[in-house]
């Protein structure tokens, strides 16, 4: 179902309310307020979150060129976090563009939880 301007606001509720506990979890540094990204493990990281009906995270592309890894926190059926990472190239090689026509057109890609999952280092399992 594609997002409509409700949808990515609730997201953005659900990311930021679990994002700083998630980060908080995993013993990583945010940067600033309102900003999902963080230290972790000495590393410069861009940390997603996706409630449990959510199949895939977007990041910006000016964000991959700064950060040394995307991490990916997606809820599973119990409440809990199922966290992976992947390094820029790795997402970069497997995201599709946005469908929005509104700010974030041209301007975010999109990777799906299976990829993070094929793909990507498990960091762990969070329960926040």
């Amino acid at each position: 179902m594609p997002q409509n301007r409700e949808t990515g606001a609730e997201g953005n509720r659900f990311g930021r309310e679990y994002g700083e506990r998630i980060a908080a979890a995993l013993g990583a540094e945010l940067l600033k307020s309102g900003s999902n990204e963080c230290i972790l493990d000495h590393k410069r990281v861009s940390l997603h979150c996706a409630s449990v009906r959510t199949t895939s995270v977007g990041v910006l592309y000016d964000m991959l060129e700064r950060v040394d890894a995307v991490s990916a926190a997606f809820q599973q059926d119990d409440g809990s976090f199922q966290v992976f990472q992947l390094t820029p190239h790795q997402y970069k090689e497997n995201m599709r563009q946005t469908g929005s026509r509104g700010a974030s057109a041209r301007k975010v890609g999109l990777v799906t939880r299976a990829v993070f999952a094929r793909e990507g280092k498990q960091v762990g399992v969070v329960r926040v």
